[in-house]
C-alpha cells in the first residue's frame, strides 16, 4: 500500500461532531472531483478510503441517488478505480446550487462563501486531498501534489493555500497532461499541510524518516572525508618513503644531519602516522616537520634518480 494510501486512511478514520466541518470537508471533494456541474457529478478515485467518504457525506446531507461502479481489474498497484456518480440532473442541480455555484459561473472557483470562517479551511483541504491529492513516499522523496481539471481553479487553489496564516506553504502550479498540478516540494511544507488537515500520525513518519536520512546523508559525508584524509596521507607518506629510499641507494642517508635521520627513521616505521602525529613524536610543529619533509625532497631531487 502507498503512502497517500495511508494518509487517506488516516485522514478517513478521523471524525468529527462539526456538521459545517463535513459539509467543508463534502465541498473540497465535490469542487475538485472528476465532474462537478448542475448537471452531472462524478468522483473518480482510486482509493477506497475516499470513495467511502465521498458517499458517506454526499448520502448525509443530500441522500440523492448515487450510482457505484468498481474496476473488475486493478492495476498493478493493487488499488482498482472507483466511481461514484450522480445520475439525477435535478439532484446534481440541488447540490451544485446549495454550495452557491450556478450555470452562469464562467469558470469553476473556490465559492468563499462556503468558507466563512478560518475553522472551514482545515476540513474544506482535507477535502481536496481525499479528492484528488497524491504525496510521494518519504521514503523516495518530498513532494505533495493535488490534480485540478481547471487552470482558474488550480490558481484559485495555489493562492487559497498561500494565504492560511497558520503557516507558510509556497504552492505552485504546473501543467500536467490536459489537467494542472498544485505542489508543494520539501518535507517542512508536507509536513505543515499534512498536520494542518490533521494527519498527525502520516507527519511524524515523515519526520523520522527525514531525521534518518539526514544522519544517514551526514555519516556518509563523514565516512568520504574520512577516506579522503586517509587517501592524502597514504600519499604523502608514500611520496616521503620513496624520497628516503632514493636518499638510501645513493648512499648518503647515513650522513644526513642527525634531524633528518630521526625524521627518516620515525616515517619508515610508521607509515600511517599523520602529519600531527609526527610531529608530537618529534616534540616540534608541524611546521618543523613539514620543513624538514621539503629538506629531504631537495636532498632526493640531487641525487639524480628519477621517481618510480
Amino acid at each position: 500500500m502507498s503512502f497517500s494510501s495511508d494518509v487517506k486512511r488516516e485522514l478517513y478514520n478521523i471524525s468529527t461532531t462539526e456538521k459545517s466541518e463535513r459539509v467543508c470537508e463534502l465541498y473540497g471533494m465535490l469542487l475538485f472531483s472528476s465532474r462537478f456541474s448542475q448537471r452531472e457529478i462524478v468522483f473518480k478515485t482510486e482509493n477506497r478510503c475516499s470513495a467511502l467518504r465521498f458517499e458517506s457525506l454526499l448520502s448525509e446531507f443530500f441522500n440523492p441517488i448515487i450510482e457505484k461502479k468498481s474496476d473488475l481489474s486493478p492495476k498493478k498497484s493493487g488499488s482498482g478505480l472507483y466511481k461514484l456518480s450522480v445520475p439525477l440532473p435535478s439532484d446534481c442541480k440541488r447540490i451544485f446550487e446549495f454550495f452557491g455555484h450556478s450555470q452562469k459561473d464562467i469558470k469553476l472557483r473556490i465559492n468563499r462563501a462556503n468558507l466563512d470562517s478560518e475553522d472551514s479551511y482545515a476540513p474544506f483541504l482535507k477535502g481536496v486531498f481525499m479528492s484528488s491529492g497524491s504525496v510521494t513516499d518519504p521514503e523516495k522523496g518530498y513532494h505533495l501534489e493535488i490534480m485540478v481539471r481547471h487552470k482558474t481553479l488550480a490558481d484559485n487553489l495555489m493562492h487559497f493555500i498561500g494565504e492560511i496564516e497558520v503557516f507558510s506553504v509556497n504552492a505552485k502550479v504546473t501543467p500536467r497532461k490536459g489537467s494542472y498540478l498544485v505542489y508543494l516540494k520539501g518535507s517542512e511544507n508536507i509536513c505543515d499541510f499534512l498536520g494542518y488537515i490533521g494527519a498527525g500520525n502520516s507527519v511524524m513518519r515523515i519526520i523520522k524518516t527525514s531525521a534518518y536520512k539526514d544522519m544517514i546523508n551526514t555519516l556518509t559525508r563523514r565516512q568520504n572525508s574520512e577516506l579522503s584524509n586517509i587517501r592524502k596521507l597514504a600519499d604523502a607518506s608514500a611520496k616521503q618513503i620513496n624520497a628516503i629510499e632514493k636518499l638510501r641507494r645513493a648512499g648518503v642517508l647515513e650522513s644526513l644531519p642527525a634531524e633528518l635521520r630521526e625524521l627518516c627513521e620515525l616515517r619508515l616505521n610508521n607509515p600511517e602516522m599523520s602529519l600531527t602525529e609526527l610531529s608530537k613524536q618529534l616534540n616540534i610543529s608541524r611546521s618543523g616537520v613539514n620543513h624538514r619533509i621539503e629538506r629531504l625532497y631537495k636532498l632526493a631531487e640531487r641525487t639524480g634518480e628519477k621517481d618510480d
